[in-house]
């Protein structure tokens, strides 16, 4: 397999056009009072109409949930309130309508798709076109070995950036990024101590609902796995396929290549912050083209976000995965589209006001012929 080049999404990617977000910015001015009245949403039309490169946005009509799926062997130490292995059960329930993710998806008219990359299940008990893009059945302990091989790091990069293609290609306007697994924010947690250079307790969040035994085994697992991905900080896909596994890898392909594309993504939980971390690393005006959709309360999320200058759009907490945080920020997306067409739309629908009518001046009277004393009038 030909290397994987890193070094090109530096130039592949571009800024969102600046001066179509100025005139998106000037335009709000004359449409809304008070100034500034629109407050957050207005600022996400400006975002939208920056990375769709024109100041009137168009309805968000083809939202798209893409979810990277995969197991870690991480889990195998209990870091997590599900089971090892069972990633497979996450994924029936998305892909049946079952998940929130997939509720949610429904009733904001957005379209789901569920990528199998390393689920540790029969490739056979999932629909071929959720497992047709497996690399491997699960990932390695990442405390005491390498997650990936780096043909299996690059393979799964691969897919994520073949995945953002088809995306940008058949019409997705807008990209919600999920991720299901069982040990995933064990293995996010490593890669964001390592990219901001903290200590394990730092990031060790509750994840699935762990408690307090669980946390501290899930912390040590953490600093183990930092003693392996500090060497290797200088490569990223080395990084990746030391302690990020073949989900986390395939994601990180899916938001450089949808940087290079110009697709916007909305960022879901702190699985998709790590990966955005990564990919920062790689092209750094990668995030412009992203925005995060809710906080999870996960330290590790709210350190990668501060590290990537973003802010959560909606402040929920919300941590089942799945696209679901993502989801959650939909509307307010939505809205900032409507306002950005329908508010311009209104303005030129406006009647105009008629000029009032200028009243005619006022005429003196015309004095009175002096009258003869018999009432005629009376000459000179």
């Amino acid at each position: 397999m030909t290397g994987i080049d890193m070094d090109e999404f530096a130039s592949l990617v571009e800024r969102p056009d600046a001066g179509v977000r100025r005139d998106s910015q000037e335009r709000w001015a004359g449409l809304v009072r008070p100034q500034g009245g629109l407050g957050r949403v207005a600022e996400l039309a400006d975002w939208l109409a920056a990375v769709r490169g024109t100041a009137v946005v168009k309805p968000i009509e083809r939202p798209r949930v893409v979810v990277f799926a995969g197991d870690h062997g991480v889990a195998e130490l209990e870091v997590s309130a599900q089971p090892a292995g069972s990633t497979a059960e996450l994924v029936r329930a998305a892909v049946e309508g079952a998940s929130p993710a997939a509720i949610l998806a429904r009733q904001y008219g957005a379209g789901l798709r569920v990528v199998d990359v390393a689920v540790d299940c029969d490739p056979a008990e999932l629909p071929a076109e959720v497992a047709g893009h497996r690399v491997r059945r699960g990932s390695g302990r990442l405390d005491v070995e390498d997650a990936l091989t780096r043909d299996e790091a690059e393979q799964a990069f691969r897919t994520g950036m073949a995945l953002a293609d088809e995306e940008a290609d058949s019409g997705t306007d807008l990209v919600l990024l999920g991720d299901l697994s069982v040990g995933g924010t064990t293995a996010a947690g490593v890669l964001i101590a390592a990219l901001c250079g903290t200590d394990a307790s730092v990031v060790t969040g509750r994840g699935s609902g762990i408690d307090d035994l669980a946390w501290m085994r899930k912390c040590a697992a953490i600093r183990d796995g930092l003693r392996r991905a500090r060497p290797v900080l200088g490569d990223q896909l080395a990084l990746l396929a030391a302690v990020g596994g073949a989900d986390l890898t395939a994601t990180t392909g899916f938001l450089l290549q949808a940087a290079v594309r110009k697709l916007p993504v909305v960022l879901d939980g702190v699985v998709s912050a790590a990966c955005a971390l990564v990919a920062q690393r790689v092209a750094f005006r990668a995030p412009d083209w992203w925005v995060a959709g809710t906080s999870t309360e996960e330290p590790g999320q709210a350190k990668a976000l501060d590290r990537i200058s973003l802010d959560p759009l909606v402040e929920r907490g919300v941590r089942v995965g799945g696209g679901a945080g993502a989801l959650l920020a939909l509307p307010l997306l939505q809205a900032a589209a409507a306002l950005s067409a329908g508010l311009d739309v209104a303005a030129s629908d406006e009647p105009e006001t008629a000029e009032p009518e200028a009243a005619e001046p006022e005429r003196e009277p015309e004095a009175a012929e002096p009258e003869a004393a018999d009432g005629r009038p009376q000459e000179d």
